[in-house]
């Protein structure tokens, strides 16, 4: 096993190919597992279901799309209209 970055126990910086951590004293037995690794990380279990949870948090149907496109026909129009008029009193 690769001796770890950071130790998992306490957050030291470790230095390359390190038997025990210098801060806490952890070693490979202790708190330098894959499990223990990840441990702190807060990741779902095996068990957590992704669909249902998005199902809980944002509704189950379809992200409607919203109809603004006649306000950018609106402001098409005013800016023509606005361009139009300036031009037609330069001359």
């Amino acid at each position: 096993m690769r001796t770890p970055d950071t130790c998992p126990n306490c957050g030291a910086d470790l230095p390359r190919k390190a038997k025990v951590c210098p801060e806490c004293g952890s070693d490979e037995k202790t708190g330098w597992s894959e499990q223990t690794a990840t441990d702190g990380l807060d990741l779902p279990d095996e068990s957590f279901d992704y669909n249902d949870y998005v199902k809980r948090e944002f509704g189950g149907g379809a992200p409607r799309q919203r109809d603004l496109h006649w306000v950018w026909w609106v402001v098409a129009v005013l800016l023509i209209g606005a361009f139009g008029l300036t031009f037609w009193k330069l001359f």
